[in-house]
């Protein structure tokens, strides 16, 4: 749990609620506390299977930037964003105080306390300084001027006898852990040519690294206040280092990219491993095997498009430049391209075994495309702001404009004959597919409210259709678009679905954070979900294989379920 603190505070998540996570240093204590962009502190228990929550408090009003704790687990101290004051520290189990946090003008983005007694704090600020305090209870003695620039991070040493501190001047400076007097500065004039994020000793207290938006991290011998090895982590703005971890014998650092990389001493050029992912909320999934293996294909609100192996968990993203706005929906289709609409007006098809975008694959919208379907033969159905658009093999050969509804998801047979269109006015709009055309065929089909998203089986038995009202509809294509059953229990509206390989069952995922399994012929016979993923609604799903389910969510995380009937 240290790894999760200390890179997430350093990244400094936006994307989601929770800020950065801790657990209490006293291991016999199982305790956990996130936080988040409102100011809270929750803790949790983590010895029950619900997690149960114990505490909350909100210190001061404002985003907590920064947290620690004693090391007998008693004590917590945090800081950030406050209005009338920026920090605070309190007992964990009362919430009552055991000091104050004054001595700065402005925003603390860092604190730290000294894990041997006599226990010391220190803070760093927005306002250049950084303070020092003496407690329980803790009391203000002095401020350092030191830095030129925002004070970024400090960190004492795990033996307590040392602390530093480290600016957006490029400074590091070292401190005496008990009495605060300052021992010297790393690097002599400059630590890094750029700002300073993050600093983490070594376990033993005789080295640390840092991380800085030079696109460097530096391994420092403290004793000699040299250098030992300099990590060039790239050429690009996305390489700047905002974080950084020793954990054990781990050297870890986090690029602005939310790339998270394992530092090889023996090869400073070249990480040993790197872990991508998405740093913004997940959008669209979808599920597709290549060579025998099964991938999970992810876009996100920045445009980003990820791909992990099913199962091990590895992933990586395709290279050059894609999407550059929010990915709405992605499919893949037979010649085994992923199809991928965004809110930068584009359609892009992708290989997905060259695993390179390229602007060739790209399709033009006049208008914001929402939704896309695929089939054989080439075809993709995009349904954009106002208009519903026909393409052939990449290029658009048909669009329907100057509708009377608002097109709002569409899905195309699997054979290729038929594109169903739902609307913002609650019906399914039915178009048949003659060469390059969509012919309407004046049929329309009523969902119970506003069509969210849609989806024919793989079999092209059964179209689904959810709706704002919560419900899904199951329609039978080879009895005239019938009702096969309506399906409740989403208690907000449904936003989601997806068909399992089976053609039995599909799965259903709502703003209520719930996802629900459902068998075609029993609308009472399905499985539920509950909070499945506890910070965001469900945003997407997709099958591996008929026991086995995918969820994404806007808290930007993957989960696999397994399945039992």
């Amino acid at each position: 749990m240290w790894f999760l603190w200390r890179i997430s505070h350093l990244h400094k998540a936006k994307w989601a609620e929770i800020i950065f996570m801790i657990v209490m240093p006293n291991l016999q204590r199982s305790n956990m506390f996130p936080t988040d962009v409102s100011g809270k502190i929750r803790i949790w228990d983590t010895t029950q299977k619900e997690h149960l929550l114990k505490y909350e408090y909100q210190p001061f009003g404002g985003k907590i930037k920064d947290i620690a704790w004693t090391e007998d687990s008693k004590r917590i101290a945090c800081v950030g964003e406050g209005r009338e004051k920026f920090g605070a520290v309190f007992l964990w189990d009362t919430g009552s105080s055991v000091g104050e946090i004054p001595g700065h003008s402005k925003i603390i983005n860092s604190v730290d306390i000294k894990q041997t007694r006599p226990y010391r704090l220190i803070t760093g600020s927005d306002d250049n300084c950084g303070a020092f305090f003496e407690g329980p209870p803790f009391k203000f003695k002095f401020s350092s001027t030191d830095h030129s620039r925002f004070v970024n991070c400090v960190r004492f040493s795990p033996d307590g006898n040392r602390f530093c501190t480290a600016g957006a001047d490029g400074q590091i400076f070292l401190y005496d852990g008990k009495t605060g007097e300052k021992l010297g500065a790393l690097g002599g004039a400059k630590a890094h040519e750029g700002g300073v994020y993050a600093v983490s000793w070594s376990p033993d207290s005789s080295q640390l690294i840092s991380a800085s938006g030079d696109k460097t991290v530096k391994l420092w011998d403290v004793g000699t206040s040299m250098a030992l090895t300099t990590f060039n982590m790239g050429a690009d703005v996305m390489d700047q280092q905002l974080g950084c971890l020793w954990q054990k014998d781990h050297l870890l650092s986090i690029s602005l990219s939310g790339y998270i990389n394992y530092l090889d001493k023996s090869n400073p050029d070249r990480p040993l491993r790197t872990i991508k992912g998405h740093s913004k909320s997940i959008q669209s999934l979808t599920v597709h095997k290549n060579t025998g293996r099964a991938y999970i294909y992810s876009g996100s609100h920045d445009g980003h498009i990820n791909y992990w192996d099913a199962e091990t968990g590895e992933n990586n993203c395709f290279s050059g430049k894609g999407h550059s706005n929010l990915v709405t929906k992605m499919v893949v289709d037979e010649a085994d391209q992923l199809v991928t609409c965004s809110m930068d007006d584009t359609v892009r098809f992708t290989s997905v075994t060259k695993k390179e975008y390229s602007a060739s694959n790209l399709v033009k919208m006049d208008v914001q495309p929402k939704h896309v379907s695929v089939a054989t033969g080439g075809l993709t159905l995009a349904v954009c702001i106002g208009q519903v658009v026909l393409l052939k093999d990449q290029k658009k050969v048909f669009m329907l404009d100057s509708l009377d509804y608002e097109p709002e998801a569409g899905a195309i047979h699997p054979g290729g004959s038929t594109a169903a269109v739902g609307g913002a006015d609650g019906k399914v709009h039915l178009y048949s597919v003659q060469g390059n055309t969509l012919k309407d065929e004046g049929k329309s089909m009523e969902a119970k409210g506003p069509v969210t998203d849609m989806a024919y089986s793989k079999d092209g038995a059964y179209l689904a259709v959810t709706d704002e009202k919560k419900v899904v509809t199951v329609f039978t294509v080879a009895d005239d678009y019938s009702v096969k059953n309506d399906f409740y229990g989403h208690h907000a509206k449904v936003v989601t679905l997806a068909w399992s390989p089976d053609n039995e069952h599909f799965a259903s995922g709502g703003m209520d954070m719930m996802v629900y399994v459902w068998t075609v012929n029993d609308a009472d016979k399905r499985l539920k979900i509950p909070d499945a993923h506890r910070l965001h609604h469900v945003s997407g799903l997709a099958w591996i294989d008929e026991h086995t389910l995918v969820t994404t969510s806007h808290d930007a995380s993957i989960k696999q379920w397994t399945l039992k009937f």
